[in-house]
């Protein structure tokens, strides 16, 4: 071990600035959610893929250059009013995505995790509380992830996958309990009150879980009254009398 003999000046950074080599020929815009290319390291406008590291505070032309010949100046933390789509009033604490520089949605699919919204200002637009460095996607644990906008049957490829759905009365078909499918999780993506959705077994299956009094062929149900943006299942392998419900947020219930 070496230890210092001399005072050694350092030098070190205050605040919540970052800078980062823009990539060749391209232009990030001020206001730009700006994305690190995973390969390179190279800053560029935001896409799917890429590592969020904040907004860029000026704009940064390098229309003309290689890459590395400038830098982008970002703001990796703090709070900054966004259009979201579909963001109400009762999104307070929901995840917040973006699909360009300037796309921003709910869901996970094909985008770039952001922040947390912090504060509601009105009908899809929000303040996001966002943190390049230390916030973490909410469903990160889960790569392979899918949007069902209408009914859908699952077979055991599915398995490990999450599983978005952002339109009512949307039913979730499960293979046979023989055929295998296990530790998918289903999330509600819809605003609080406006989504249903429908997990349905096959005929001589049935689906259990904490609360749910099993029976073949009975779906399990997040009722849509009471839906919640983030409401989630995940269901998993049981025994040949069907599947079992290993996680589970927000209201869910058997069919009658």
């Amino acid at each position: 071990m070496t230890t210092l003999a001399v005072n050694t000046p350092r030098t070190y950074e205050i605040g919540e600035r970052n800078e980062f080599p823009v990539i060749a020929s391209d232009i990030i815009y001020e206001g730009a959610a700006v994305g690190i290319v995973v390969g390179t390291g190279h800053a560029r406008p935001l896409a799917a893929g890429d590592r969020f590291a904040g907004f860029a505070e000026q704009k940064a032309d390098n229309s003309t250059g290689a890459a590395a010949a400038i830098n982008v100046r970002v703001v990796e933390s703090g709070k900054i009013q966004l259009a979201v789509t579909g963001a109400v009033i009762t999104d307070i604490g929901q995840p917040v995505y973006a699909t360009d520089d300037n796309a921003f949605t709910f869901s996970p699919v094909s985008s770039v995790f952001i922040g947390f919204v912090h504060r509601f200002v009105s009908a899809g637009v929000v303040v996001v509380a966002f943190n390049a460095m230390t916030l973490k996607d909410p469903y990160g644990d889960r790569t392979v992830r899918a949007l069902h906008s209408a009914n859908a049957t699952l077979a055991a490829v599915d398995t490990g996958r999450c599983l978005f759905v952002d339109t009512d009365a949307v039913v979730l078909t499960l293979p046979a309990i023989a055929d295998g499918l296990g530790g998918v999780k289903i999330v509600n993506i819809g605003a609080f009150g406006t989504v249903g959705v429908s997990i349905s077994p096959a005929a001589v299956d049935m689906i259990l879980g904490p609360g749910i009094t099993g029976a073949d062929n009975k779906d399990l149900i997040n009722t849509k009254a009471t839906a919640k943006r983030g409401d989630y299942v995940v269901i998993d392998l049981g025994d040949a009398d069907g599947y079992v419900v290993t996680e589970m947020v927000g209201t869910w219930a058997r069919e009658a």
